[in-house]
C-alpha cells in the first residue's frame, strides 16, 4: 500500500499543480469565463481514466490463465517503462512546468472554449491513465485490489489538499526536492514491477527458467508476515524469485539508476529553486 500511496501522492500532484497553475492564469489574465471549461475537461479525464482502469481490472476476467499472465506481465513492463519515463522526464522538466502550461494555454485562449476543455483534459488525463495503470500492475502483485486503492485515494487525497494549498499560496513546497527523492524511490519501486512481469511471463510459459529459484528466503521474511507485506506492497519484493527476475531487476534498476542519479544529482545538473507561490486569486466555483 506505500507505494500506491506514493504513486498517488506524486500523479496526484502532478495532476493538482497542473490544474492550480491553469486554473490560476485564467483568472490572473481575466478570463473566468473559461474555467467551467478547464473543470469539464478536468471531469472528463477522470472519467476516462476510471474506466480504464476499470477496463483493465474486469477485462481479461473471462481468458485462460495463461492469457491473463500474458496481458498482466505485458502490461506491467508497460507499466514500468511509462514510470520511468515520467520520473526522468518530471526531473528534467519540472522547473518548467509552469511556463511550459501557461505557453499551451495562451494558445488555446485565441482558439476559445474547445482549445481550453482539450488542454485541460490532454494535461490531466495523461496523468490519470498512468495511475491506473500503475494501480492496476500493484493489484496484480499484491492479488488484491482493495489495498492498492486505498492507498492511491489516501496519496492523491493528500496531493489534492497540498495542491491546493500551493494554490492558495500557503505552502511554499520544494517541489525540486519533494520530485527528486520521490522519484529515486519510484526507480526502485518501478525495478519491482519489472521484475514482476517477467515473473507472469514465465507463467504464461513465454519466458523460460520459472523453476529455476535463484534464491529462497522465506523462512526469513514469511509472505504472510507483515514486514513482508510490506516489502511485498512498496517494492513488488518476492521471497523465492527465479534467477531471470533477478536478471530483470539488476538490468533495469542499474542503468536507470545511474541515469537518474546523474540526471537529478550530477555534477551538470542544475538545481531547481523552490517553487513559487502563484498570485493570490479567489478560488472560481
Amino acid at each position: 500500500m506505500v507505494a500506491n500511496v506514493l504513486i498517488g501522492l506524486r500523479e496526484g500532484l502532478e495532476a493538482s499543480l497542473v490544474v492550480g497553475i491553469l486554473l490560476a492564469y485564467l483568472v490572473r489574465t481575466g478570463r473566468r469565463d473559461l474555467v467551467p471549461a478547464l473543470w469539464a475537461g478536468v471531469g472528463t479525464a477522470v472519467v476516462i481514466s476510471l474506466g480504464f482502469g476499470a477496463l483493465l481490472t474486469f477485462g481479461p476476467k473471462g481468458l485462460t490463465f495463461e492469457a491473463q499472465e500474458a496481458i498482466g506481465g505485458t502490461l506491467s513492463l508497460v507499466a514500468a517503462g511509462l514510470l520511468t519515463w515520467m520520473i526522468l522526464w518530471m526531473s528534467r522538466t519540472a522547473r518548467h512546468l509552469k511556463r511550459d502550461l501557461e505557453g499551451r494555454l495562451d494558445q488555446a485562449l485565441l482558439a476559445g472554449r474547445r482549445a481550453v476543455y482539450v488542454v485541460a483534459l490532454l494535461a490531466v488525463g495523461r496523468e490519470g491513465l498512468e495511475t491506473a495503470l500503475f494501480l492496476w500492475a500493484g493489484a496484480q502483485a499484491s492479488s488484491t485490489v482493495a489495498g492498492p486503492l486505498i492507498g492511491a485515494l489516501i496519496g492523491i487525497a493528500i496531493a489534492v489538499v497540498l495542491g491546493w494549498a500551493v494554490y492558495r499560496g500557503a505552502v511554499r513546497l520544494n517541489l525540486g526536492v519533494f520530485f527528486s527523492w520521490t522519484g529515486a524511490l519510484l526507480v526502485v519501486v518501478a525495478a519491482g514491477v519489472v521484475a514482476y512481469g517477467v515473473h507472469d511471463l514465465q507463467e504464461a510459459g513465454i519466458l523460460p527458467g520459472l523453476g529455476a529459484i535463484a534464491y529462497d528466503i522465506s523462512a526469513i521474511v514469511p509472505p504472510s508476515s507483515w514486514y513482508g507485506t510490506l516489502l511485498a506492497g512498496l517494492f513488488t519484493f518476492s521471497p523465492a524469485p527465479t534467477w531471470l527476475e533477478v536478471a530483470a531487476w539488476c538490468a533495469y534498476l542499474v542503468p536507470v539508476g545511474f541515469l537518474y542519479i546523474r540526471q537529478v544529482w550530477g555534477p551538470g545538473a542544475r538545481r531547481p529553486s523552490p517553487a513559487p507561490a502563484p498570485p493570490a486569486a479567489e478560488p472560481a466555483a
